[in-house]
């Protein structure tokens, strides 16, 4: 199970990595259509995205978990368990979110590239549930682990609030720049009130993702992990 858990995760993380870059690779080609020669607001905008920011840490989360195996090192160790339980907390509610109310909607990143989209909102969200459920090193995490899991989805919501209304949009050429278009409050039904309803939503969502991360890892490892 060592040796499985070690080559999924170097897998995992090479196939996140070579997604993430053949999406940018292709909005960099649609910003240069558009006449766009300085993309550094674009590419800042293209790593703004939680999804890009929950992948990123998945290829870090998951690199860390197959050298600590590959040494034999214990990969129990609270920092690190911390930041699996995240990764895996933001990657469901990554995949939850963008299924129920993204799928289908073109998002301000130029052309989706198909199948790295499936892999950054399916494939890496269901192998880090699974990586979770059955990979060795999970030890039992306390509930009040749950509340910095939540520390980062709060600064990004800030930090996406702040830089939008004052981040001028090339490709569109408006005055603000969003993400999300369930956090523009330029095109929501009820403005800020409207992004404030999803905020909280998701808010509710992470917090309820989190709590199942740590409930799971209250359980016993099944048999086949311990090997």
């Amino acid at each position: 199970m060592r040796r499985l858990a070690i080559a999924t995760r170097v897998l995992i993380a090479i196939t996140v990595i070579v997604a993430i870059v053949g999406q940018l690779s292709l909005s960099l080609s649609n910003w240069r259509d558009a006449g766009i020669d300085n993309p550094v607001v674009q590419v800042v905008n293209f790593f703004s995205f939680f999804t890009i920011e929950s992948n990123v840490l998945t290829v870090v989360v998951a690199l860390l978990g197959a050298w600590f195996l590959l040494r034999g090192d214990r990969d129990d160790r609270g920092w690190y368990l911390g930041l699996r339980a995240a990764a895996v907390t933001y990657m469901a509610t990554t995949g939850i979110v963008y299924n129920l109310l993204l799928r289908g909607i073109e998002l301000p990143q130029g052309t989706t590239l198909g199948w790295s989209n499936e892999i950054l909102h399916v494939v890496a969200p269901a192998y880090l549930i699974l990586d979770w459920l059955f990979a060795p090193g999970r030890r039992p995490r306390e509930w009040k682990a749950v509340w910095p899991i939540l520390i980062f989805p709060l600064v990004w919501g800030i930090y996406t609030l702040i830089r939008g209304p004052i981040t001028f949009d090339a490709v569109t050429g408006k005055s603000y720049w969003y993400p999300y278009p369930f956090l523009n409050p330029n095109t929501s039904p009820e403005g800020y009130l409207s992004v404030s309803f999803y905020i909280v939503l998701i808010a509710a969502v992470i917090g309820l993702v989190g709590l199942g991360v740590v409930w799971v890892s209250k359980r016993p490892l099944p048999a086949i992990s311990r090997g």
